[in-house]
């Protein structure tokens, strides 16, 4: 059995004497390489092993050699492509608030073990440290790019309530249009106007603001419009508003809810009320007197 001196400096082997033979054949070693029989420290070139013949030519340097683990020279090592994905994804971490992260930081693991496990064949871990810090950076960022969506994201979820409770604001005065159409161009009886215009209006969730789950009807009638004809009155009367009344709930101003349903999404107490004429507005609490109630 013998053992060489690759390019690179490094002992391989043991290997037999018919291995070498064939690395000399496919050019692999030559002539110049260093090669001793295992169990002796002299080292000698190649050439000075007759029995190895036909040596090679002592022209040329011994090509480099990267070693597995049998001690076997193999040829050139590729990069890991679980590196590259590494760096890919934890630089998209910028782009997807560190989601992409996680994934790069594991790809930059795996990479890193299996580069070394390869003995040379794979190369990357430069790619891959670089791609387990940055992936890391980001993940450790997660919680500044979700404290930096949260109000966003309440921001949107108080919008699309606040809409929807207008939504069913304008419903429900579109209810009470098609009830005077019916009833000789009169509103509904203030006592009983829920009961009056729930045929109007389809379904039974249009009487309640998705902001508040406690009442059956969260809004209440202006009690001044109780039968009046709709022709004589002013267009800016408030017709509905946000109420804790109940079902068939009515009043004035007095009676709207003493905290804003959506107090839980913005700063002001707010009530969202519907004009005669249909229009919508969103009103601070204290405004609310300043309101057009008288028909």
């Amino acid at each position: 059995m013998y053992k060489i001196i690759g390019a690179d400096g490094k002992e391989y082997g043991p290997i037999s004497a018919d291995q070498l033979r064939q690395w000399i054949s496919q050019g692999r070693v030559n002539a110049a390489t260093q090669v001793r029989l295992e169990g002796n420290s002299g080292w000698k070139t190649l050439s000075d092993f007759p029995e190895l013949s036909p040596a090679p030519s002592a022209t040329s340097a011994p090509p480099p050699f990267a070693a597995t683990g049998q001690g076997i020279p193999v040829g050139t090592s590729r990069t890991s492509g679980m590196a590259i994905a590494s760096l890919v994804l934890g630089l998209l971490g910028l782009f997807t608030c560190g989601v992409t992260a996680l994934v790069g930081l594991i790809f930059g693991i795996l990479a890193q073990v299996n580069i070394k496990r390869s003995n040379g064949r794979l190369s990357g871990s430069g790619l891959a440290i670089a791609g387990i810090c940055i992936s890391g950076i980001f993940l450790l960022m997660l919680p500044v790019f979700a404290g930096l969506m949260l109000p966003a994201l309440a921001k949107a979820k108080q919008k699309a309530i606040i809409v929807n409770c207008q939504y069913n604001l304008r419903q429900l005065a579109t209810g009470v249009l098609i009830y005077a159409g019916d009833n000789n161009d009169r509103f509904p009886p203030a006592a009983g106007w829920s009961d009056a215009i729930s045929n109007y209006v389809g379904p039974s969730k249009v009487f309640q603001c998705p902001a508040d789950t406690g009442h059956r009807c969260s809004y209440a009638f202006n009690q001044a419009l109780d039968g009046k004809k709709m022709s004589e009155v002013n267009g800016k009367t408030v017709l509905f508003f946000e109420s804790d009344a109940g079902w068939n709930g009515a009043g004035g101003s007095e009676a709207a809810a003493s905290r804003g349903h959506h107090n839980a999404y913005v700063h002001e107490e707010i009530i969202n009320i519907v004009h005669v004429d249909g229009s919508i507005e969103s009103v601070p609490l204290s405004q609310l007197a300043a309101l057009r109630w008288n028909p």
